[in-house]
């Protein structure tokens, strides 16, 4: 349970009483904050603790909620322009006030219909959560145990003439090679993947594959997947065109041809004239 109420945050909180507008939730140190009629249901009661997030409404008051946005705190969000102003610009993050996005923080200004990156910060002058574009300036040094391998998840934040800029864990900066990526990809979107390297300036080259012999590993096991999802037979072998071999696989000609060979040599494949065949 919360020691003091968190904006902007999922804060864990006690039913205290019920009130005309709605449920007062309360925290150790006994201040409170009402979780509005609309987010009340019926399995609510006197005593419970629950899990809600914290804002603030129309009038700067805080409020909870059991609906949570597409970001939090020092994250991330994909989300939609709706409304412009001359100081600023609202972006629906999934809650029912949309979050402002003051001018100052934005690097082009803001325009209706548009799909914006951007990072949810609490603003120690007013203690309103907006959202801000200037993103790097919060980017600190991915830690030293980020090994090869490493499982991450992160946000696809730009194009460049190298491949695609990313973000690890709203707050270490990333690259994935284009002559790396297989697949579709594009700013906003959430992908899991690997860590490549840990580079000695903080940042991380990122893999949306294993590297290595666990990259093999997984390519193996893709075409072992598919193969018995379509009966035991896939009309593809080592000649095949590499763009087709990508659209359907996912991966290089280079990784298709050393996963081949590596299912034949350990007699989980046969590979023929016309297609490849499980065992």
């Amino acid at each position: 349970m919360n020691e003091t109420l968190k904006i902007g945050e999922i804060n864990i909180l006690t039913i205290d009483r019920d009130t005309t507008p709605g449920l007062f939730l309360r925290a150790l140190d006994e201040s409170d904050i009402l979780l509005p009629n609309q987010y009340v249901t019926d399995t609510m009661h006197i005593g419970d603790t629950i899990d809600v997030f914290v804002y603030t409404d129309s009038e700067d008051r805080p409020v909870a909620s059991t609906v949570m946005p597409k970001a939090m705190v020092n994250q991330l969000a994909f989300v939609e322009v709706v409304d412009t102003t001359a100081i600023g610009a609202f972006v629906d993050w999934g809650l029912p006030k949309d979050l402002f996005v003051p001018r100052v923080m934005q690097k082009v200004p803001f325009k209706v219909g548009e799909k914006r990156i951007v990072r949810v910060i609490l603003d120690e002058l007013t203690n309103r959560l907006v959202g801000t574009e200037k993103i790097s300036q919060a980017l600190i040094e991915a830690p030293r145990d980020f090994y090869p391998n490493t499982p991450v998840e992160f946000m696809i934040i730009a194009k460049t003439p190298m491949g695609y800029k990313a973000i690890v864990d709203d707050k270490y900066e990333g690259m994935i090679y284009a002559n790396e990526v297989f697949e579709k990809v594009h700013s906003g979107q959430i992908k899991n993947g690997f860590v490549k390297l840990r580079r000695d300036d903080g940042k991380l080259d990122l893999s949306l594959q294993k590297i290595g012999k666990a990259k093999s590993d997984d390519a193996g096991e893709k075409i072992l997947e598919l193969l018995e999802k379509n009966g035991g037979m896939l009309p593809y072998n080592s000649k095949s065109d590499p763009d087709l071999i990508q659209k359907t696989f996912g991966m290089s000609k280079k990784n298709f041809k050393a996963a081949l060979t590596k299912l034949s040599e350990s007699k989980k494949i046969t590979i023929k004239e016309n297609g490849i065949y499980g065992i």
